[in-house]
């Protein structure tokens, strides 16, 4: 089997449906540049039914991004299939990813119909879509907590039918790993060399990351994800994350991606400038403080081997450079390469005094500017200077 992972984007499509995440097409367009450089496989561009802005959407994507593969969702139903070939029409590598639910608690109360009609309608839907194009996506919703035996029914029912790529989706982020990857091994299996794999993990317990690992893990060759993890609830499976770990932990997890690692941070800054919210200051790899370190321990060993405290080069991912924050759990040696980088270069007397203002003032604030240090230092300065005259 291929260790090659493909990452499919819905940023623009999933991503925006959560609350304070809607995006224009001109905004859209903006982040599929990024999207672009940063190399994911397929774009997700939106979902053409829903709305003229989403079919404006993703024709433009389609008409700007040739070499991408641009995928339109729809649901296993004619007009959402025909709204979907219809604003691909200007791509040249257009995919229709279609689905229904499939769970027995989506059927019961949602769809209100039984499996085999939902199963006639997906295969209608696969079939009708592959009159448009070639390449065909189908999605089981919820199904994670679909029954495994119809789940895999109806997989290889829609292969059949001409889908190219399965999506077994964790929608409600119910799953754990070690039963979500079983599962999907399960359906690997069944489908063998006919279609790719596909997952879909949500985060509602924190586990999407890893519910994405451990499908790959089991087989599964396509990652749905979003930039900063945006998405329904609690989010999707961050694509930074979820690259990044394949990527440093390589040891573990032996597969390789075509995403430019760099473009990482610039993309989440992007992104956090066009909805109404950035990425949380603890998020993994492209947070605010994913690089900064606060603590005396930290900065000192970090400041003797950067590897002491840091796993990633932040250059890898876009990020600058690494911040010391100075603050009140912050040692001497950090100061004291805070002070050289302001221009001062103070003996062991002079950092020793402004250690001990520094700490008295850092014990008043959540952290101190250069600005303050800078003042520190002068103010010592001074002080020293009418005590030698």
């Amino acid at each position: 089997m291929s260790d090659r992972v493909y990452i499919f984007d819905t940023t623009l499509r999933d991503g925006e449906q959560s609350p304070g995440c809607s995006m224009t097409v001109e905004e859209k367009k903006r982040l599929a540049h990024k999207l672009v450089d940063l190399g994911v496989d397929i774009l997700e561009a939106g979902f053409p039914i829903a709305s003229d802005g989403d079919f404006e959407a993703v024709d433009a994507v389609s008409r700007e991004f040739q070499w991408v593969t641009v995928a339109a969702l729809a649901r296993s139903c004619t007009l959402d299939v025909e709204r979907a070939a219809k604003s691909l029409e200007h791509a040249r590598r257009p995919r229709i990813h279609t689905f229904i639910a499939t769970s027995d608690i989506h059927l019961k109360y949602k769809l209100k119909k039984s499996r085999q009609q939902v199963l006639e309608e997906a295969v209608r839907a696969v079939e009708l879509a592959r009159q448009h194009v070639d390449d065909v996506e189908f999605s089981a919703e919820d199904g994670a907590r679909t029954d495994p035996d119809y789940l895999e029914e109806i997989s290889k029912a829609v292969v059949a039918a001409g889908a190219r790529t399965v999506n077994i989706p964790d929608t409600v982020g119910y799953s754990a790993p070690k039963e979500y990857g079983t599962l999907i091994g399960r359906i690997v299996k069944a489908l063998g060399d006919c279609a790719i794999v596909s997952v879909h993990c949500h985060d509602d317990l924190g586990l999407a990351v890893a519910n994405s690992l451990a499908a790959v893990e089991a087989g599964a060759r396509q990652i749905e994800c979003t930039i900063n993890g945006i998405g329904e609830r609690a989010g999707n499976c961050s694509l930074e994350e979820v690259v990044m770990v394949m990527k440093t932990r390589n040891d573990l997890y032996p597969y390789r991606t075509g995403i430019h690692t760099e473009h990482l941070y610039p993309a989440s800054q992007m992104l956090s400038s066009i909805i109404t919210f950035g990425a949380q200051p603890n998020k993994a790899i492209v947070g605010r403080n994913a690089f900064a370190h606060e603590a005396g321990i930290h900065q000192d060993g970090y400041l003797k081997e950067k590897t002491t405290y840091e796993i990633i080069d932040p250059k890898t991912v876009g990020v600058p450079e690494t911040k010391l924050v100075l603050g009140k759990h912050s040692g001497r040696h950090a100061l004291h390469k805070r002070c050289e980088e302001l221009g001062f270069n103070l003996n062991k007397e002079e950092l020793d005094v402004l250690y001990h203002r520094f700490t008295a003032l850092a014990d008043r604030k959540k952290g101190v500017m250069d600005e303050e240090i800078a003042g520190l230092i002068e103010q010592g300065l001074a002080q020293h200077q009418v005590v030698g005259d």
